[in-house]
């Protein structure tokens, strides 16, 4: 059965698939499983085993940080296309955020031990997957970091300027 026949989009809808090159989204999308969060379910734990990733279908996931004395602040809010999970890629394996499902959310979900074996065999998809990551890294980082500024930085600074 091909990917269209299980209903996987067209790899354009991600943007993960969408940076690989030619061939290496279908060979990824061939370790991919269905899943769905219910409306306000966690995903993940701050700290927890990272041992898989998804790509979201449909619906939204809060990615928040632990603020000891405090409820979790959502740090970044993703979507339809997005990659949810990166810490998967990198020793120790433990998730860096928290995630919960803001909506009924749709995804496809992959086992990270078996995604980091198909990169060890095919270090052009290696390559491509680890470039794509950190790119998010680094978005996720930025957009934590404004988010704890508004959230702590001093009285009076946000919004100004």
């Amino acid at each position: 059965m091909n990917h269209e026949e299980r209903g996987i989009p067209t790899i354009t809808r991600s943007r993960l698939l969408a940076t690989l090159p030619e061939g290496h989204g279908e060979r990824l999308l061939g370790l991919a499983r269905e899943v769905t969060f219910p409306a306000g379910s966690r995903v993940f734990h701050e700290g927890g085993k990272a041992d898989r990733f998804w790509i979201l279908r449909s619906g939204m996931v809060a990615l928040e940080a632990h603020v000891p004395g405090r409820r979790d602040q959502v740090i970044e809010t993703l979507g339809r296309g997005e990659l949810l999970g990166w810490s998967w890629l990198l020793e120790p394996y433990a998730w860096h955020l928290g995630a919960r499902a803001v909506n009924r959310t749709h995804a496809y979900e992959f086992d990270a031990a078996e995604v980091r074996r198909l990169c060890a065999r095919d270090p052009v998809l290696g390559q491509a997957l680890a470039l794509h990551v950190v790119g998010v890294v680094a978005r996720r980082l930025q957009a934590a970091r404004t988010r704890l500024l508004d959230l702590y930085g001093p009285s009076g600074t946000a919004g100004a300027g």
